[in-house]
Order: C-alpha cells, then structure tokens, then sequence
C-alpha cells in the first residue's frame, strides 16, 4: 500500500504537476493541480490513518509495545499533509487575494516542502516493508 501511494505521490510530482504547467495557460494548470492536490490530500488522509490502524494491529497481535518507524513514517506523512495542504492552502488562498503577511510563494516553498517530506517518508515505508510483511 505504502508504494502504491509512493508512486502516486511521484506521479503527481513528476508527471502531472509539470505536464499540467507545459500544455496549459498557468491560471488554468494552476487549478488543475490545486485539484490534484487536493485529491490527494484526500487519499494521504485515508492511507496515512490505514497503515498507522494496520500497523498499531499488527503490533498488538505480536505483542509488541514498541512505536516503530511502520508507526512514525506515516503518521509524518500525515502530519505533512494536514500542515502542507489543510493548513497552508486556505493562507496561500488568502496571500492570493492580498490577505496576510505572508507571500505567496513562501507559503508554496513551504507546501512544497511538506509534500517532499512527505513524499520521502512514504517511500521510506515502503522501501522498509518491501522486504518484510508487516505493511
């Protein structure tokens, strides 16, 4: 599940965001990919909270106490998502209008550097339960 979402994270990154920016106008592409990144924000709050509910079971079923890196990897991802859409948008929304001391494109620097992180603490889980079943 965890390379799954990787890909469609880099999907998004790699293919989409910038295919969108190539072919059309940018106010259009720009409401292209706020679109795509509100779908997956969407899909980042499921997965996120599935895999930490799969993993917190498979801890109790094995009898293991312990927090593990299957635990913070995604519960970071979601934490990157709930700060680097839910909370920036509606002030990169506002910095579009003129509202706010902050400017836009510091905001889009720090959303674009929590989809990073996030993106990197997926594909870390996966790469960590790519050789073991626990995920």
């Amino acid at each position: 599940m965890a390379a799954i979402w990787g890909g469609f994270l880099l999907c998004i990154a790699f293919a989409a965001a910038p295919a969108a920016f190539a072919v059309l106008e940018r106010a259009q592409a720009g409401e292209l990919v706020g679109r795509l990144f509100a779908l997956e924000a969407q899909v980042a709050l499921a997965t996120a909270l599935l895999l930490i509910l799969m993993e917190r079971r498979l801890a109790r079923d094995t009898g293991s106490n312990n927090l593990s890196a299957e635990f913070f990897l995604p519960a970071g991802a979601l934490f990157c998502t709930v700060a680097g859409y839910y909370a920036l948008h509606p002030m990169m929304e506002a910095a579009k209008a003129g509202q706010g001391s902050w400017s836009f494109m510091t905001l889009h620097a720090f959303s674009f550097a929590f989809f990073g992180l996030k993106t990197l603490a997926v594909l870390a889980l996966a790469w960590r339960t790519s050789n073991n079943s626990k995920v």
